[in-house]
């Protein structure tokens, strides 16, 4: 039977706003603790990334000079399938801690062991297209 007021009226006993719901400062606890945690897990692994690239006497993402070859490594974050005129292209953001660059497989539509989370290398030279950094048909080797 109905008293008449709604769930979470500030004068019912519901958990939306108002007297009878949750207090200001219990709010988010939960959801700050969880950013918070991903944020810091995010900062080890770019931390890890670069430390790698470094370690393999490789220059990082950031640092890579433009129209220049080079070889970089790092985890693909996306990896997609999207036409370019007309023809088939397997494109893969790779993000190495320091920042990210587009590698980009003309003429593929999928390659073995190429997929998100995989490290990998790749040597090219990089050129840049409406202020994204590519490297197209790079050599690459599969990391562990």
């Amino acid at each position: 039977m109905s008293n008449g007021r709604l769930m979470g009226d500030s004068k019912g006993g519901g958990k939306g706003g108002g007297k009878g719901g949750v207090k200001a400062g219990e709010r988010g606890g939960g959801l700050r603790r969880g950013l918070s945690l991903w944020a810091s897990q995010s900062r080890d692994e770019a931390r890890e990334l670069r430390r790698t690239a470094e370690e393999a006497g490789l220059v990082t993402i950031a640092d890579a000079p433009d129209r220049e070859h080079v070889t970089v490594q790092g985890t693909l974050k996306t990896v997609t399938l999207r036409p370019r005129g007309g023809v088939p292209a397997l494109e893969a953001e790779l993000y190495d801690g320091s920042g990210t660059i587009l590698v980009i497989w003309l003429g593929r539509r999928r390659i073995a062991g190429i997929f998100p989370g995989r490290q990998i290398r790749v040597e090219g030279r990089i050129g840049v297209h409406s202020d994204t950094r590519i490297i197209y048909n790079p050599r690459y080797e599969l990391r562990s």
